[in-house]
């Protein structure tokens, strides 16, 4: 297949895409149409079409989609079907809660270390997983063929802890620390903002709200009576 330019937002609805098809199977079913799949994600027929057209289409023309043979293709799009060796920089709570998750073991990412400066951290097992100090971080990424780090540690450290985990030989952070990461274009970052997270959440109910009390509000005046 030819590669092509594929738009943020395609690649953002692919997970929720290989989710559905997972439940699916789990479900018993084997093939399943655009149209049915559009209802279940709330994703219109049209726009599931081409989303897919985009790696090749995958459907049959009145057969709709093999659950099971594009829940495979998906997963080898996005590169779920091979392993990721990964690192935790930060060893807090968020940090033991990302090591503590086993569901990313079963999309191939396994988590091979975790690290910190603080000494009371330095030694304890986390789901099987010791936490080193930083000053070894380099030649483990070396040693473990690690590719990806994910940054759990304040933001006044990251911008140099990244510069290291670059010149190790890492191709992609996912960075948990709430500043934005100057990196090579060959290395990919994903930031996860937690807390512009909750301030969108917190907009859109606000908003919700609003049209509510809005709402209710036009529905308490009196009509106003024409004036003949």
């Amino acid at each position: 297949m030819e590669h092509k330019p594929i738009s943020k937002a395609v690649i953002a609805r692919l997970p929720r895409y290989y989710r559905h098809l997972g439940e699916l199977m789990e479900e018993g079913v084997e093939r399943i149409s655009s149209n049915d799949l559009s209802q279940r994600m709330n994703v219109t027929a049209s726009q599931i079409r081409q989303d897919l057209n985009n790696f090749g289409g995958f459907g049959q023309q009145g057969y709709g989609y093999n659950v099971k043979y594009l829940y495979t293709e998906i997963a080898k799009i996005m590169g779920v079907d091979r392993q990721h060796n990964l690192v935790i920089i930060g060893a807090g709570n968020l940090g033991q809660a990302i090591a503590n998750y086993a569901n990313f073991e079963r999309r191939g990412f396994m988590i091979k270390g975790m690290f910190d400066v603080n000494p009371r951290l330095i030694g304890r097992v986390v789901r099987g997983v010791e936490i080193l100090g930083v000053e070894e971080l380099e030649k483990f990424i070396v040693d473990n063929q690690v590719q990806i780090a994910a940054l759990t540690i304040p933001k006044t450290k990251a911008p140099e802890i990244a510069e290291r985990l670059v010149a190790a030989g890492i191709k992609a952070i996912w960075n948990f620390a709430h500043t934005d990461l100057v990196v090579p274009e060959d290395v990919v970052v994903e930031n996860v903002h937690l807390s512009e997270s909750l301030m969108r959440l917190s907009y859109r109910v606000c908003r919700m709200q609003d049209q509510k009390e809005e709402q209710a509000s036009k529905k308490g005046r009196p009509e106003r009576k024409q004036l003949s």
